[in-house]
């Protein structure tokens, strides 16, 4: 790689012996309103080149296209000299979410990257939608009847090695996580009967941010060797399902004017304190790199204390994953904090 194009390695967050390292931040590829794939790659390839490692992307967000050819560019252009120098995020959709259509979904999300194998295939909601119709909203009466104690056995029956693809399987799994069950807006019920039941290593991506800090759900994972990525870092601002609170915080506010750093960069430096990996998007050069200079530094216990005391609030409420046809009726059953 050229001299000038070297950068200091972004932290990992901290994980199991033997697992992939995980770049604590990453960068995600979710627009709304939507945007051209040009600006996704030339985006993507900014990031790389002032170092970012960590991307997420999903079949739902039609970003994988761009997210591969910008990686490509990349490596050609020694801001990063391999693939394997990445780890990449990507999500199965709703109406792909039944056994028999895991695999060829997951196969088009590598061709849509050009890759032969992602590090992270995440289930992107706890509902299943009629298959084939690949559509957001999801009209209500599509949703499918979803057994949270029979999804793990199906998820793994749709990966086992007696598939049509045996040795493909088996070169992918030796190369990646699929076997995170992931919690992402998984009840924790659900967590239970799928998780800590499942083989293999947990992952799970939440919105987490000073605003909606998820506290139970951090120290649950943490007792039971789950993996956590925050998503909504800095509230998504801007988009439908976004929120202004943490960016607008007078609490972050004043803690960063005080250290002379950025309202972003104190909420990343909470996340990243946390022990859990955070998600962030800014297409703006000057504020990626602004985003990773957060590993230098630490917040006060003072600090640390004053956002614990922050009015904590939901951002991302999940409304269009519930129907009156179910399997979630209401908000209340989809968001089930039982611990």
């Amino acid at each position: 790689m050229n001299q000038e194009h070297q950068q200091t390695p972004t932290p990992d967050i901290p994980m199991l012996a033997g697992c992939r390292r995980v770049p604590a931040l990453g960068f995600g590829t979710a627009a709304d309103p939507p945007v051209e794939p040009e600006i996704v790659r030339s985006a993507v390839v900014e990031a790389i080149e002032v170092g970012y490692r960590h991307f997420d992307t999903a079949a739902l967000y039609n970003s994988e296209e761009a997210l591969g050819e910008a990686i490509i560019e990349a490596i050609n252009g020694g801001f990063v000299e391999s693939r394997e120098q990445l780890f990449i995020t990507s999500k199965l959709w709703c109406s792909d979410a039944h056994p028999q259509h895991v695999l060829p979904a997951l196969n088009k999300t590598l061709r849509n990257l050009k890759m032969d194998y992602i590090d992270l295939y995440l289930i992107h909601w706890p509902v299943s939608s009629k298959p084939g119709i690949h559509e957001y909203p999801i009209k209500k009466r599509t949703f499918f009847p979803w057994i949270s104690s029979q999804f793990g056995q199906q998820w793994k029956s749709a990966i086992n090695l007696d598939s049509p693809n045996p040795l493909e399987l088996a070169t992918f799994l030796a190369r990646t996580l699929l076997m995170f069950l992931p919690l992402p807006r998984f009840p924790l019920l659900s967590i239970k009967c799928i998780v800590l039941k499942s083989c293999g290593l947990k992952h799970c991506q939440v919105e987490v941010n000073p605003c909606w800090q998820q506290q139970k759900l951090r120290e649950f994972c943490k007792r039971n060797g789950v993996l956590v990525v925050g998503y909504s870092s800095l509230g998504s601002i801007g988009t439908f399902y976004g929120t202004n609170r943490v960016m607008e915080s007078e609490v972050l506010r004043e803690i960063a004017k005080a250290r002379g750093k950025t309202v972003a960069q104190v909420a990343l430096r909470w996340g990243y304190e946390q022990g859990i990996g955070v998600v962030v998007k800014s297409y703006n050069k000057e504020r990626m790199k602004q985003n990773l200079e957060i590993f230098n530094w630490s917040l006060s216990d003072d600090e640390c204390r004053k956002i614990s005391e922050i009015t904590q609030s939901r951002a991302c409420l999940g409304k269009d994953y519930t129907s009156p046809y179910g399997p979630y009726k209401t908000m209340e059953e989809l968001w089930d904090e039982e611990l």
